[in-house]
């Protein structure tokens, strides 16, 4: 333990190190008092607990050096910490420590030149004014903290940010806080769209006005003329600051310096980066979800068998409902970030709201291309053996070829958040990582499996083709005319699908043909069309939908008339006993009147 006073007026001291001293456990209140000359402290490796008292330094040195490192058992920084430490500017190393908060006013009373919390693993809260009544910092480095947020207020005079290797700091305060940054190394490159694009119309909205009038290389001129013409009327009329307070008349125009670039998979853009895309999303939203949820109410409230093809039908719609529920999710996220995604673009990126997205769409398209592909080949096999009906496929058939599709596409879907590939390398949540080789060959492969059955699909329509036109073999008319509806719907699908394959081939060879910006066209326009016309043409049009569906409404209405027709007996009965009840002496009456008539007709024939 230090005691108090144990450095009192020293005056010429000027360096005092307190290093790797693991029993000290304190250091009382008044040890470093009145020390004039002090320009140096360090206090690291100790077991202290509580935050040394450093008010009472009083030095007056014109650069005061604080270095505090590796005392971990210290958990945060008071409030008026260094008040009357120094009245000149302070570099302060504040590394490796314990701390879990700085509180507010922390810094209140200082010069604050350099600020370094560095290393500080458990800080996960700097408190909103904890720079009030502080002058600073101009450098902050927050790297390697558990910060979540920086503080709101007392950034203004910053002109170096480093926040590397910071995970949880997925937010930044508003941008006007960063009024002189110059130099930002943060974590996320999302975070440097920010700056980018706030600098440039942050600087035209300042400066455009007076741009016009004056050219740049006269605003120190004009500043000193301005300054040196002390009447009224100059101050009236040509004081541009007088005028227009919030303007910085010759503000450093240049970019802020920021680390790391964004890359060619996360662009500065919003989540869907063209506005006329957020109203076709929501269009194909719409009309994709209803149209599919209509598809499994009518097939699943329908009374008729549930044939191969039903069920087929209902897994198809499912797949493409998974489809819309992506595209809702995309929809809205882009609509709640949309001018700030930077701000959220870490966030949804790597939480499980981007996971949940990626999973529903990968499933959702490689079911609905299996659901295609069996569909196709049990047109084929129908048709091929028309005659034959031992030979047909059954529904116990299907349900176990359609569980080994379920499977499979849960499979591909998981194995991006197991870790081959990733979800989180773009905004739209699609795996297109393929750093590695183990996420590349996924990427490769599935995207082969799926133009393996588009192929497949060709031959075996191709071969339905020609056994329909055969007049020699015998089908059945339906089965013809359904093998020759399925086929320009199934192409039609596949042919949407043509584009996204071949360009994601491509970039998946590392060979991109387009960028991230414009894919996302390809990504609402064609990508997600299948899950938008498959209900409408595979059931809505058909006119066995349109058979289910005047059944289903016959039905509610019989069930409605007979719900009514036991409402009217119920109430024509109650009627009648309500209209009996007040009469019980003729029922009374009735009754031994019938009796004594049977009693008169025992009589007469026991006489006889």
């Amino acid at each position: 333990m230090i005691r108090s006073q144990a450095f009192i007026s020293l005056r010429s001291l000027a360096e005092i190190s307190i290093l790797n001293i693991n029993q000290l456990v304190a250091i009382e209140s008044g040890a470093f008092t009145d020390l004039p000359k002090l320009r140096y402290l360090s206090i690291c490796n100790t077991a202290i607990t509580q935050f040394p008292d450093l008010n009472s330094i009083s030095s007056q040195e014109l650069y005061f050096f604080l270095e505090m490192g590796d005392n971990l058992h210290l958990d945060g920084i008071p409030s008026n910490a260094f008040r009357g430490m120094s009245e000149e500017y302070v570099y302060m190393n504040l590394v490796r420590n314990g701390f879990k908060e700085i509180r507010t006013h922390a810094f209140n009373g200082t010069k604050l030149d350099k600020l370094v919390l560095k290393g500080n693993k458990r800080l996960c809260e700097i408190h909103e004014d904890a720079f009030e009544g502080a002058t600073g910092p101009s450098v902050l480095d927050v790297s390697s903290t558990a910060l979540r947020a920086l503080p709101a207020r007392g950034l203004r005079k910053v002109k170096v940010l480093m926040a590397l290797s910071t995970p949880s700091l997925k937010t930044l305060p508003p941008l006007e806080n960063f009024q002189e940054l110059h130099e930002a190394q943060l974590t996320y490159p999302s975070h440097c769209c920010a700056f980018h694009s706030w600098r440039s119309s942050s600087r035209y909205r300042r400066g455009h006005l007076l741009l016009i009038r004056t050219p740049l290389a006269a605003c120190s001129k004009l500043q000193n003329d301005v300054a040196s013409d002390k009447s009224t009327e100059a101050v009236g009329l040509y004081d541009v600051s007088f005028q227009y307070p919030d303007l910085d008349l010759c503000a450093d125009s240049s970019p802020i310096k920021c680390t790391p670039e964004p890359d060619a998979f996360n662009p500065c853009e919003d989540l869907l980066g063209y506005a006329f895309l957020r109203s076709v999303t929501w269009i194909i939203t719409v009309f994709a979800m209803s149209g599919n949820l209509t598809v499994l109410f009518v097939l699943l409230s329908s009374h008729q068998k549930l044939t191969v093809s039903r069920f087929l039908m209902c897994n198809l719609a499912f797949a493409d409902l998974c489809m819309g529920l992506y595209l809702l999710i995309i929809a809205f996220v882009d609509f709640y970030s949309r001018q700030e995604y930077y701000n959220h673009a870490t966030a949804w990126q790597t939480g499980a709201g981007c996971h949940v997205a990626g999973f529903l769409t990968v499933f959702a398209s490689e079911l609905s291309v299996y659901t295609l592909t069996l569909i196709t080949l049990e047109r084929w096999h129908t048709i091929t053996h028309a005659m034959r009906m031992d030979r047909r496929l059954r529904l116990r058939h299907v349900l176990g070829l359609m569980a080994a599709g379920w499977g499979f596409s849960g499979l591909v879907a998981l194995l991006p958040v197991l870790g081959v590939s990733s979800y989180t390398k773009v905004s739209m949540c699609l795996p297109m990582d393929i750093e590695t080789a183990a996420s590349q060959g996924y990427v490769v492969a599935v995207l082969l499996l799926n133009v393996a059955a588009f192929l497949v699909v060709c031959y075996c329509y191709g071969r339905i083709y020609a056994r329909v036109r055969n007049p020699e073999v015998a089908t059945r008319r339906g089965d013809a005319k359904i093998a020759k509806r399925m086929a320009v719907l199934i192409f039609t699908d596949f042919l949407c699908m043509a584009p996204i394959s071949f360009f994601a081939i491509s970039a998946a060879l590392n060979m991109p043909l387009i960028t991230v910006s414009h894919s996302k066209i390809l990504l609402v326009l064609f990508y997600p069309i299948n899950s938008l016309c498959n209900p409408f043409l595979y059931t809505i049009f058909t006119r066995a939908c349109r058979r289910d569906v005047c059944l289903f409404l016959s039905r509610c209405k019989r069930h409605a008339h007979t719900r009514a027709g036991r409402g009217q007996g119920r109430a024509a009965h109650a009627g009648k006993a309500k209209r009996k009840d007040p009469s019980r002496k003729p029922h009374s009456l009735q009754f031994y009147t019938y009796h004594i008539k049977m009693q008169g007709c025992f009589l007469s024939r026991a006489g006889t």
